[in-house]
């Protein structure tokens, strides 16, 4: 058994208190609690406390500052259980304090991880408009059941996720020009499966979109591509320079058939 002589407020943190303890060998310092510890075990100068009150003690005040700590941490925004739980390992609480928070702000709702992935799905698709497979990924890694994942993505409606990517699309050909019409429907392609949408809806949008140049502006396109290496493939010889010019321009998605018609006769495109 051990009586308490005496309780400071800590130097650093007036918030919280050391208390010192006599087991019979003299004043020595006990342990450290918050206030809302030190009401709810009623400590005070001269209470009698045992190796297992102590314990007690220590334990809940553990819990106390691992539940401020995770308290803070969703102050700045939601936070799925598993977010919490890495927070909380990071600073080094153990494991049966983190399963308590983890009870108690779950009891009291502030830990929701259905809640959490419906609000999370939302989010990014009406702010940053990602497609439903990117999202998926980043729940997963938040550390949401499958099940919630799949349910907060059933929000994200087929006409929502038609009107992201279009978004994206029309963005994406207002950006690009002089280049072939090949090239523009494949880097679109790429760009909407990278932002999450899946390849149905992709196929759907690239459908539905005038993404395609006219013969003009094809032919405006090459000549900008074709610009870029003459001077590199323009040596002198003729055979050399059609080749290499040939499938330079052919891995730039035009077709054989214009880019021989701008080699046999250049004058006829469009010069910038």
């Amino acid at each position: 058994m051990a009586f308490i002589t005496k309780i400071t407020s800590q130097q650093k943190n007036a918030e919280r208190y050391n208390v010192y303890l006599d087991a019979g060998k003299g004043e020595e310092f006990g342990f450290g609690v918050d206030e809302h510890t030190l009401i709810k075990y009623g400590l005070a100068k001269g209470k009698e406390l045992s190796d297992l009150d102590v314990a007690e003690i220590c334990s809940g005040d553990q819990v106390r500052k691992a539940y401020n700590s995770a308290l803070n941490f969703l102050s700045y925004r939601m936070r799925s259980g598993a977010e919490i739980r890495e927070h909380l390992e990071k600073k080094e609480f153990a494991a049966e304090v983190i399963q308590e928070v983890l009870h108690q702000l779950e009891h009291s709702d502030l830990v929701n991880d259905h809640q959490f992935a419906d609000a999370y799905t939302r989010t990014q698709w009406q702010t940053s408009g990602k497609g439903p497979d990117v999202i998926r990924q980043e729940l997963i890694k938040k550390g949401i059941a499958p099940l919630d994942i799949e349910q907060a993505l059933s929000l994200y409606a087929h006409e929502e996720q038609r009107d992201a990517a279009m978004v994206h699309a029309e963005k994406f050909l207002k950006k690009n020009h002089g280049v072939s019409s090949f090239q523009v429907r494949k880097k679109l392609e790429q760009l909407l499966v990278r932002k999450g949408f899946s390849f149905n809806l992709t196929s759907e949008i690239l459908q539905s979109l005038e993404y395609g140049n006219d013969q003009e502006q094809e032919k405006e396109a090459l000549v900008r591509q074709a610009n870029k290496v003459i001077s590199k493939y323009n040596k002198g010889n003729d055979f050399e320079y059609r080749q290499k010019m040939k499938q330079y321009l052919y891995r730039k998605g035009f077709s054989i058939a214009l880019i021989e018609e701008y080699l046999n006769s250049p004058e006829d495109f469009i010069h910038e």
